[in-house]
């Protein structure tokens, strides 16, 4: 399948023009919490949120139109809901009728999304292809459960496949399924019991937040596929939110992806929002794709950028303004050596590979 195609929009110099897939972007909820209408134009959302938006979570990188300019095809779309904690802001939930409410809204969402004809949901192979092969301009969505409160019960799983999600996170902190970041913890009963529901429906696992006592109970209860959409090298930044050198090895063992999150904090230790964004480059990147290399080989690497996630243009590297600006890590792939099948592989194909793999060739149903 040919990559040499020009991406709509692009107005830069890029040596190999290639299409993307990125593997975590939170649509639905910039979208339901902050109010951002990501139909618009990045530039008018910008202006509507001004220089310093009153949500808090910086400024916007993510619109569905910078991501046909950015000619990312596929994005794997989360349903992510967070608790609320003592003394939080409203916007969690804190019983699991109201994570299972709030996914339904946002899942409400993305079909309204397709519906109005702004993206296509993706459920098969054969959607997936057509996604690729960008029959239309919309972006395909691959929706993702990030964090596993909204299923109430293992069996409720089956309602939330039918709706579209193919892939869950059991945790984002500690969930009543696992430990995860900042919580560690196991795998309760439950967690095995969703991990076994999970192999049923053929529904793949990412591990990105899961806690490393949870995770590896996860490698010996769960036989499906295994992906960390949105992680970096432990060996790198210290901390449980990335993945350690074993964790790299077992999600690789798996012909699992890993899907590198370009979150400042997360790609240089000891970055602060007061060194600025500058501080962090390509560079920073670039390490961690190298590291998991030098581990497992490239076709293990791809993006998971989690633009917007939370943090916005102020806390992603220097070369990014938005998610348009993905296309010239190409360049710095090639600068280090890698030949043009592993640049493609960590921009599109690695994905490309799982994905086809984890997606179903018939529609998903509730029973």
């Amino acid at each position: 399948m040919p990559f040499r195609t020009r991406n709509a929009g692009w107005e830069g110099e890029v040596s190999v023009m290639t299409w993307l897939i990125d593997g975590h972007e939170d649509l639905a909820w910039n979208a339901l919490s902050l109010g951002r209408d990501e139909t618009l134009p990045l530039a008018e959302i910008r202006r509507r949120e001004g220089a310093q938006p009153a949500h808090g979570e910086g400024t916007a990188t993510v619109s569905l139109p910078s991501l046909r300019a950015a000619d990312v095809r596929v994005v794997l779309a989360t349903v992510f809901t967070y608790p609320q904690r003592a003394g939080g802001d409203g916007k969690g939930y804190r019983t699991p009728e109201e994570a299972f409410a709030q996914a339904g809204a946002q899942l409400d969402y993305y079909h309204r999304l397709h519906q109005e004809g702004q993206v296509a949901l993706i459920g098969t192979r054969s959607e997936l292809e057509q996604a690729i092969l960008r029959q239309t301009l919309m972006p395909g969505l691959l929706l993702l459960m990030e964090n596993a409160d909204p299923i109430r019960r293992p069996h409720d799983l089956a309602t939330f496949v039918a709706r579209g999600v193919r892939i869950v996170g059991l945790a984002w902190k500690g969930t009543r399924y696992a430990g995860g970041t900042g919580e560690p913890g196991p795998l309760t009963e439950d967690g095995r019991a969703l991990l076994r529901e999970m192999d049923r429906l053929s529904v793949a696992l990412d591990v990105s937040h899961l806690a490393e006592e949870a995770f590896w109970q996860a490698m010996e209860v769960f036989h499906g596929s295994v992906i960390a959409s949105h992680a970096d090298c432990r060996a790198i930044t210290p901390g449980d939110r990335q993945l350690s050198d074993e964790m790299i090895r077992a999600i690789a063992a798996r012909d699992g992806v890993i899907g590198l999150v370009l979150y400042n904090r997360f790609l240089r230790p000891g970055w602060t929002p007061a060194m600025g964004k500058d501080a962090v480059t390509f560079a920073d990147v670039l390490a961690h794709a190298q590291h998991i290399a030098a581990l497992v080989g490239i076709r293990h690497v791809a993006i998971g950028s989690d633009l917007d996630g939370g943090v916005g243009r102020e806390t992603v590297p220097r070369e990014i303004d938005s998610v348009e600006d993905l296309p010239k890590f190409a360049d710095v792939l090639a600068g280090a050596g890698y030949d043009r099948d592993a640049q493609t592989g960590v921009l599109a194909e690695n994905w490309l590979r799982v994905l086809r793999r984890i997606l179903p060739e018939e529609p998903a149903t509730s029973t």
